[in-house]
């Protein structure tokens, strides 16, 4: 296997190839950052004569040449050759770091819709309720299966769509998500409501004479011998589930597919709230179920919102309530 360091070819190669080979050792495919380490190298290499090191001078005629970015893009890769100028600090405690602070305003992160039970509940009915279509006449079974896994395993939209037949194992009931990020594969115990719609999804195809070999993508079409359905379908036909079921945002627009991940965290925190059970210790199963490297991946989708706040402080009473007594004289100060 060939290492990062033939892929650089300024002075700083053997860095950042040292650099680029640990993050992947760590499991990261690291792509998009490599990209911008690359077109920085390239840039010190044609510019070898006029800027010796990475400087506060070279590394701001750098990001001249990423002025046709949007803000959050130049942001981010500028993040890329700060964190990058962290590692090289651990050997080189004289070389330069740039300041954030100079940095692209980060955009306001856009806040998660959750989904109730009782809306998912609508979107199912309404999916079942789908046209079939020459080139989909499983239609209505393949976008109720696609929520159904979207909500009840939080799984990722290209997790979903990379699913072959031969991923769902029918002995063990589970789900086989091959090396998605992090470049981690993970089994997925399903309950026996889940199975039941693979099932009856599986038969709905049987039935139609639709391919059914090993290889062949879970939530596809008719196309090619059973394409897999795209991204851009398959949140178009989500799009128009909402706006079926008058599903909007405080803001009046569409949640989006990635909300069914945030969603699933969630109600399963919910779940454990008011089953009693102990939510520490059921945390890193959540972060393991999810694909995540570490529980601080999950914990940002782990949302403060209404029906949990009510649980965690009923729990909370239950537990300690008698504890929380008024301070002497509270109640004449109040009245």
């Amino acid at each position: 296997m060939t290492t990062a360091t033939t892929t650089f070819s300024s002075r700083l190669a053997p860095t950042l190839a040292r650099y680029v080979d640990l993050k992947r050792a760590l499991g990261r495919r690291f792509s998009g950052a490599t990209h911008t380490l690359k077109s920085l190298d390239r840039f010190l290499h044609e510019r070898a004569d006029k800027f010796l090191d990475l400087s506060a001078a070279s590394f701001q005629a750098w990001c001249q040449t990423q002025g046709h970015l949007a803000s959050g893009s130049r942001r981010k890769r500028m993040l890329e050759i700060f964190n990058f100028c962290l590692y090289r600090r651990r050997t080189n405690p004289q070389c330069f770091v740039p300041d954030p602070a100079w940095f692209p305003k980060p955009h306001q992160c856009i806040r998660p819709y959750i989904f109730s039970e009782q809306e998912v509940v609508r979107l199912l009915r309404a999916a079942s309720e789908l046209k079939r279509m020459s080139w989909s006449p499983v239609r209505p079974e393949v976008i109720r299966l696609a929520l159904i896994l979207l909500f009840t395993t939080g799984i990722r939209l290209g997790e979903l769509l990379r699913l072959t037949l031969s991923d769902y194992d029918v002995g063990n009931v589970t789900l086989l998500i091959r090396e998605s990020k992090f470049h981690k594969s993970r089994l997925l115990p399903l309950n026996g409501s889940i199975a039941k719609e693979i099932n009856r999804y599986l038969h709905a195809r049987a039935e139609r004479e639709l391919p059914l070999s090993a290889d062949t993508a879970l939530i596809s079409n008719a196309i090619k011998g059973g394409r897999a359905y795209s991204g851009r379908h398959l949140r178009d036909c989500l799009r128009y589930l909402l706006q079926q079921c008058s599903i909007f945002t405080s803001k009046g627009l569409l949640p989006r597919i990635h909300d069914a991940r945030h969603s699933f965290a969630v109600n399963a925190l919910l779940r454990w709230y008011r089953e009693g059970a102990d939510v520490g210790a059921k945390l890193p199963l959540l972060a393991t179920y999810m694909g995540h490297v570490s529980i601080v991946s999950t914990h940002y989708y782990l949302h403060w919102i209404e029906p949990l706040r009510t649980a965690a402080g009923e729990r909370f009473a239950r537990h300690y309530g008698e504890l929380v007594v008024p301070l002497p004289g509270w109640e004449r100060g109040h009245r």
